[in-house]
C-alpha cells in the first residue's frame, strides 16, 4: 500500500532518499532536474544524482541515474551538489562536488553528456582540487554563461567567521581561474527569527536584465547544520557583489538548497528541497518513521522569481502548474464569527485554493472525520501576519509541530495561494513571499475546508479550489 503522505503531483520518484535538486538546465526541448538522490535507502548516504525531465513543467518522466559515485575515485564518498549548463557544442554538461572521506573540503569536476542526460562520461581528474586560502568550508558549484566566457561561485566559510560566495572563470568549461570573493557577509539576523550563518551552500546567482541581481544561499551551522535560504538582493560592480541586506526565501521551516533554472522565455525558474518533519533528531538523522515508509524528501513546485523595484525578491508558483487544475473549483464567499466555523466544501489531498482573508479570519484543512486533525492558517489580528499552524496537522506524535508566520502587513483582505499534496503546503501572497511546511494527516476521510474566525464577530473570506490531477 503506497504512504498517504507521498506527493501526488511534486517531482520525485517513488521510493528512496531525494535532497538538493542539482543540474537545473532547458537542453533539447526538455526541463531537466537533476537531484541528490540514494538509490538504496530513505536514508542521507551514497549520493547518487538522480534525473527527471519535462516538456511543460507538468508531466515529469524519471530517467536513469545519471551520475553514480566512482569505487576508488575522487568522488568515492558521493556525487553531491552542482548544476549543470548546455555548453556551445550542444553537450550537456554538469558540474558537481566530489566528496572524499579524506578531505574536509570538496573539489569541483564534471562530467559530460552527449545524449541528453542519459549517460555522462566523467573528467579526468579535478577542475577545482583546493580550496582557496581562507575559507573553511567549499562545496556545491554554480555555472552561468557570461557572455562570452563561464564563470563559477562555490559556496564557502571563510576564517574570519563570515560566509561567502567565491567565484571563478573559464571560456572553456575546463580550465578555472580563481576570481576572489563575490560575496561575503558576516551572520546577519533574519525577519522572524535566526540568520545567515557563517557557512553558504549551494550559492546561485540570477542576474536581472536590469543591471541588478540575487545571490541566493542555504545557510548552514557548524554545529546545527542545515537551517533556512537565503537571499541577498544587490547589484554586480567590478566583479564583486554588494547588497543592502538578506532577505529570507521562504518564511517555512521545511525549505532548503534553492536552485535556479533560466527558462527560454527569459523567466527564472526556482525549485527546492522540501525535507521532512517526522521523527529525525535534526536534517539528515536517521528516521525510523522515514524508514518504515521508504522514501523521504521531495522537491517543490517550480517558482518564477522576479526583482521588485524595492529589491524584494518575490516568487509565483511557475504559470503552468495552472494546468494541473482539473473539474469545476468549489467556491465559497462570506463572513466567519467566533466560534462559529463555517464548512465549505471537500477537497482533494493534492488541490489548488486561492483563499482571500481579512483579519481575523481563517481557513482550516480538516483530515479527519472528528475535526480533531487540521492544519490551520489564520489572518493575525493585530500584525495582519499569516500564522501557519501544524500544531493540530498529525494525530502521531512522531510529527512535529509549530507555527509560522508569513508577512502579510497591508490592511485589507490578503490574497493567497495555497498548494497542497498531501504531506506539503506550499503558501505564496500575492506580493511574491511564501512558506513550505510539511505536515503529515493520519486520518482517512476526505478533507474538508472550514472557514474561522479568531476573536472577532465579522471575518469576511473568499475561497476557490480546484483538484489537481497526477499527469498522465
Amino acid at each position: 500500500m503506497a504512504d498517504p503522505h507521498l506527493p501526488a503531483v511534486h517531482p520525485r520518484p517513488p521510493h528512496h532518499w531525494v535532497n538538493d535538486p542539482n543540474g537545473l538546465v532547458h537542453h533539447d526541448g526538455h526541463y531537466h532536474v537533476f537531484f541528490q538522490y540514494n538509490p538504496g535507502s530513505a536514508r542521507h548516504a551514497d549520493m547518487h544524482w538522480g534525473h527527471l525531465r519535462s516538456r511543460d513543467l507538468l508531466r515529469w518522466e524519471e530517467l536513469p541515474v545519471a551520475l553514480a559515485p566512482s569505487p576508488g575515485g575522487d568522488d568515492v564518498g558521493g556525487v553531491w551538489s552542482g548544476n549543470a549548463v548546455e555548453a556551445d557544442g550542444g553537450e550537456l554538461v554538469a558540474f558537481y562536488s566530489a566528496r572524499h572521506p579524506d578531505r574536509w573540503h570538496q573539489p569541483v569536476t564534471r562530467a559530460l553528456s552527449r545524449d541528453g542526460g542519459m549517460t555522462f562520461t566523467k573528467h579526468n581528474g579535478l577542475l577545482i582540487s583546493e580550496a582557496p586560502p581562507g575559507t573553511t568550508m567549499f562545496r556545491d558549484p554554480y555555472v552561468w554563461r557570461d557572455g562570452d566566457r563561464w564563470r563559477m561561485l562555490v559556496g564557502a566559510s571563510l576564517a574570519d567567521g563570515r560566509g561567502a560566495a567565491v567565484q571563478y572563470r573559464s571560456t572553456d568549461l575546463v580550465d578555472w581561474a580563481y576570481g576572489g570573493v563575490f560575496l561575503a557577509e558576516p551572520p546577519t539576523p533574519l525577519p522572524g527569527g535566526g540568520n545567515t550563518e557563517e557557512g553558504w551552500e549551494c550559492a546561485q546567482y540570477a542576474p536581472f536584465p536590469d543591471g541588478r541581481g540575487a545571490v541566493l544561499v542555504s545557510a548552514w551551522d557548524p554545529k546545527d547544520g542545515a537551517l533556512c535560504a537565503v537571499a541577498w538582493p544587490g547589484r554586480e560592480t567590478d566583479g564583486r557583489f554588494t547588497t543592502d541586506g538578506p532577505q529570507r526565501l521562504d518564511h517555512g521551516p521545511d525549505f532548503y538548497a534553492p536552485a535556479l533554472l533560466p527558462a527560454p522565455d527569459g523567466r527564472w525558474l526556482m525549485w527546492a528541497w522540501s525535507w521532512e518533519a517526522r521523527d529525525e533528531a535534526h536534517v539528515g538523522a536517521p528516521s525510523a518513521w522515514t524508514d518504515e515508509v521508504g522514501w523521504a524528501g521531495l522537491l517543490t513546485h517550480p517558482r518564477e522569481l522576479t526583482l521588485a523595484a524595492d529589491g524584494t525578491l518575490q516568487q509565483r508558483p511557475a504559470r503552468e502548474l495552472d494546468g494541473l487544475r482539473v473539474g469545476s473549483p468549489l467556491t465559497a464567499e462570506g463572513t466567519a464569527g467566533a466560534g462559529r466555523p463555517v464548512e465549505l466544501g471537500g477537497v482533494g489531498r493534492a488541490c489548488d485554493l486561492t483563499v482571500r482573508l481579512a483579519r481575523g479570519a481563517g481557513l482550516q484543512v480538516v483530515t479527519s472525520a472528528d475535526g480533531a486533525e487540521y492544519l490551520s492558517l489564520t489572518r493575525d489580528r493585530a500584525t495582519g501576519d499569516v500564522v501557519v499552524d501544524r500544531s493540530r496537522a498529525s494525530l502521531d506524535p512522531r510529527a512535529k509541530g509549530g507555527s509560522r508566520r508569513l508577512p502579510a502587513e497591508q490592511d485589507g483582505p490578503v490574497e493567497l495561494r495555497v498548494l497542497l499534496d498531501h504531506s506539503v503546503a506550499e503558501v505564496f501572497t500575492a506580493e511574491g513571499q511564501a512558506l513550505t511546511m510539511r505536515f503529515y494527516p493520519v486520518g482517512d476521510r476526505p478533507w474538508r475546508l472550514f472557514a474561522t474566525a479568531d476573536g472577532c464577530d465579522r471575518a469576511p473570506y473568499a475561497v476557490t479550489a480546484w483538484d489537481l490531477a497526477t499527469p498522465a
